[in-house]
């Protein structure tokens, strides 16, 4: 599956429009994790363990948007885009969303 943000992929033709795809995952923040992220806040530094839950939510994300786009027939999704929410304290929602789309080559 080609992914990318671009309307077009060089070398590639759209022949088919598919339409919208999309996939996400809702994550919630873990007790242990704030304790650390407050310690972190304080001396400052990267928060390793939330940076490993947004990588994991965003491939989780992913994974979910090339399934639905296999489904409908594309073999690849552009303007790929990312949107977060805030779901409730603590929760947020990683959504991954495109265009599916049937390419050959030019």
């Amino acid at each position: 599956m080609i992914l990318v943000t671009s309307d077009t992929i060089p070398g590639k033709r759209i022949v088919e429009v598919y339409g919208l795809v999309r996939g996400n995952t809702i994550r919630a923040r873990h007790v242990g994790r704030d304790i650390a992220a407050a310690l972190r806040n304080i001396v400052g530094g990267e928060v390793s363990d939330y940076t490993k839950m947004i990588a994991e939510s965003r491939e989780q994300a992913i994974d979910r948007m090339i399934a639905e786009a296999r489904k409908m027939g594309a073999n690849a999704v552009v303007t790929l885009r990312f949107s977060t929410s805030s779901m409730m304290q603590g929760a947020a929602e990683l959504l991954a969303y495109g265009t599916a789309v049937k390419v050959e080559d030019e």
